[in-house]
This record gives structure tokens, sequence and C-alpha cells, in this order.
């Protein structure tokens, strides 16, 4: 956990998928930007929450779900028992890792609506929680993580693809809509990253080479390669940016 600035000093941060991989990356640097944060995931991320309080990082961990909108709001009124407001949100969780490539024919129609309705509705579920506690904090920013494949037309991941490329167009609509609120809504959409989900993905592991020399920055993406943009997104600095999806993956997609 490198040390950053305290470009986060002052504000809370709820992050979900938190308990591993690119959302354990996403917590710390956040707490190490100086938010206080409360992270989430479908069982308490407690290791994710313990090394934040190691590096002398604010955190509350809970279990939540984000296709049920009464966990949705314990989550939303314990951020607000802790921390007593709500100014950023990394919507995370998602359904990734335990996805198998297939031809889209032979995609299964409950996989289908599972991954649409976790990816999507989830999505959708957790800013409508988020929402009115970040109104009631003077604004806030809302950071949608989607994925670089969205611009590639990735094959053999045809439902994964087809919910992310939804992530960006619900952000550009709600970024319409909460703009009068003082809410900035953006997107993230990472490449391939080398997290420990993907290095031990049959699937992934084996076209990693390909999709590195298919990028101008011939190297493996790791979680750490996004902070950067979060942060970006997460802060002022990004005051007059709303509605855009910025692009993390060493220069595959330039658009």
């Amino acid at each position: 956990m490198a040390a950053l600035s305290g470009r986060l000093a002052g504000k809370v941060a709820v992050v979900t998928g938190a308990s591993q991989g690119i959302g354990r990356t996403y917590a710390l640097a956040l707490a190490q930007a100086g938010a206080r944060i409360c992270i989430s995931d479908l069982d308490v991320p407690q290791e994710t929450a313990d090394e934040i309080k190691k590096h002398g990082g604010e955190v509350i961990a809970v279990k939540a779900d984000i296709t049920d909108n009464t966990s949705l709001e314990q989550m939303v009124a314990e951020t607000a028992s802790a921390f007593g407001r709500l100014d950023v949100l990394v919507n995370n969780a998602a359904l990734f890792g335990a996805l198998k490539m297939k031809k889209f024919g032979d995609i299964p129609e409950d996989e289908w609506d599972l991954v649409m309705r976790v990816n999507v509705r989830g999505t959708w579920q957790t800013i409508k929680a988020v929402a009115p506690a970040m109104k009631a904090s003077g604004g806030g920013k809302i950071i949608n993580v989607t994925s670089a494949t969205v611009f590639k037309g990735t094959p053999l991941l045809l439902h994964y693809v087809t919910s992310k490329g939804a992530i960006v167009a619900l952000t550009r609509s709600i970024a319409r809509e909460l703009a009068v609120d003082g809410i900035n809504v953006n997107a993230l959409a990472p490449g391939l990253v080398m997290s420990p989900n993907v290095e031990t993905h049959p699937d992934w592991k084996e076209v990693a080479a390909s999709i590195v020399a298919s990028r101008a920055i011939k190297r493996e993406s790791v979680p750490d390669d996004l902070i950067g943009a979060l942060l970006f997104l997460a802060s002022d600095d990004s005051n007059f940016v709303t509605g855009q999806t910025i692009v993390v993956d060493g220069g595959v997609v330039m658009h």
C-alpha cells in the first residue's frame, strides 16, 4: 500500500465488492488518500478492513447484497451512523471471476439473467440506495466500474460484456439526472488486470499474452494501475467531469 496524498481527507466512501482483488485495491487506495471507508461484500470483508486499520485508516466492514434493497439500505445506514455523511461510491461488485468463456449460443439463460441481475440491476440499486445520503452531504462522486471489453467487441463472454456495456449507458443517463444534486457520475473501465482471480482463471490466463501484445504499453496490468484514475474521479479534481468513461488498459482501446 503505497503512500498517497490526503486528497480525500474529510470524505466518506463506500466500496462494494471489496473483499479481494481490485475491489480491495480500490478500498486501500481511498483510505490511504484520507477517506473514511465503508467496505462491503457478500461476506464481511474483514481482511480488507484489517489491512486498512493496520495503516491507520478508519473503516467499517459490512455484509451487503447489491441486489437486495434492504441490505443496501442497511449498508447506507451503517455508513451514516459511523461517519455522518457519504461522499463517494465505488460501484465495484459484479460477477466475473466465476464465469467461463463460451460461445453466445451456449450461455444458459439463467446464467445470463444472473449476470444482468448482479452487474446491471445491482449497480442501479446501489446508486438508488446511496444517492439520498450523498445529496444530503451536499453532493458527491459515483464511480461505476465497467470494462474495456465493451469497446473491443470481446467474444466468448457475451453476457458479461453486454452487462458492462449497459453500465456505460447507465452512467451517462444517471449523470444527467444527478447533476442537479451536485453528484458526478463516471465510469472506470479497466482492461484485463492480473488480480488473483484472473491469475487463477484458466480462460483469462491463457489469453493474457495476446492482450499484452495488443497494448501500446506492453506489460501486464496490475490493480495498482487503476489507482490514479480512481482518485481523480473520487476527488475534487474531477468536479467538472461527469458522464464519462475512463479506459485504463495500457492503450488497447483508444477513443
